[in-house]
């Protein structure tokens, strides 16, 4: 079990006070499993800050971040490499035996939200899926569309500590493949690979979401999230929206802690209660 976990490179935790529990006797509890989607280039111990908020509520939570390489050029592509990491992220929960429990997306940024997409076409779409009972999601600093300048910072965040070369390589064939396949083509190419942005507008959820979000991220600009929660309230969505205003990208839960995970813990229990 703890192999398949290590295989796909994501983290499973138990919350304090639970050690040397079985997944199954914490499953007694209802309350809901959170699966953290980092964003891209993202290192596990940002994402356990954030599993901290849930730990200490008494959830189990899964940390995972898909790879940066597919997020930045399988998928601006068009190729839907994240699908099948999408599917053995769901498989996972069968694996611990945590099917049952209710479930809670915590989703950072555009790359997170690519493998989330996903995540919600196989509940939709897939017979073993179809069953799982998804109480919410949070978005953070997402989603955005079509920001090239946006997405060349946050490559060159990721590119950081590479080869100066070969960052400006990368950079380049990156600019590259957006302005002609997401941008000059796009009218043609939606029909083969449709961005993230357009399928979440339409996506057929229903389960109530929180967006948090800043007018200061320069990756992610505030109108596109806007435009999703608007799109998304017009859909008969519960959409709750947090403008941090002064915040950088993915910088919210260092910028405003508290209120942050006022905010989260909030939306949580709120998403609970509309079960009962």
């Amino acid at each position: 079990m703890a192999v398949r976990a290590e295989e796909l490179g994501c983290a499973v935790e138990m919350p304090e006070g639970s050690a040397g529990a079985s997944a199954e006797e914490v499953n007694k509890h209802n309350l809901p499993v959170v699966i953290l989607l980092g964003w891209a280039g993202c290192k596990d111990q940002y994402l356990m800050k954030y599993s901290t908020i849930y730990l200490k509520k008494g959830c189990i939570v899964i940390r995972y971040t898909a790879p940066w390489r597919l997020v930045f050029f399988s998928e601006s592509m068009g190729i839907r490499s994240l699908q099948n990491l999408a599917k053995k992220l769901l498989e996972l929960l069968f694996a611990y035996k945590m099917e049952m429990k209710p479930l809670l997306f915590h989703v950072f940024s555009n790359g997170g939200v690519m493998l989330y997409r996903y995540i919600v076409e196989l509940l939709h779409t897939h017979r073993q899926f179809q069953h799982l009972r998804v109480v919410g999601t949070v978005f953070d600093s997402a989603p955005g569309r079509k920001n090239l300048r946006g997405g060349l910072r946050a490559l060159s965040v990721v590119l950081e500590s590479t080869n100066v070369y070969v960052k400006y390589f990368l950079l380049l064939t990156f600019a590259v493949l957006v302005v002609t396949l997401r941008i000059l083509l796009y009218p043609l190419t939606r029909f083969i690979h449709e961005s993230h942005y357009d399928a979440m507008l339409k996506q057929p959820s229903s389960w109530p979401e929180l967006y948090l979000y800043s007018r200061a991220d320069g990756v992610i600009l505030a109108s596109d999230v806007e435009n999703m929660i608007q799109g998304r309230r017009q859909q008969q969505v519960p959409v709750k929206a947090v403008d941090f205003v002064n915040s950088a990208h993915v910088s919210h839960l260092r910028a405003h802690p508290a209120l942050y995970v006022t905010h989260c813990i909030s939306f949580m229990y709120s998403c609970l209660d509309s079960l009962k």
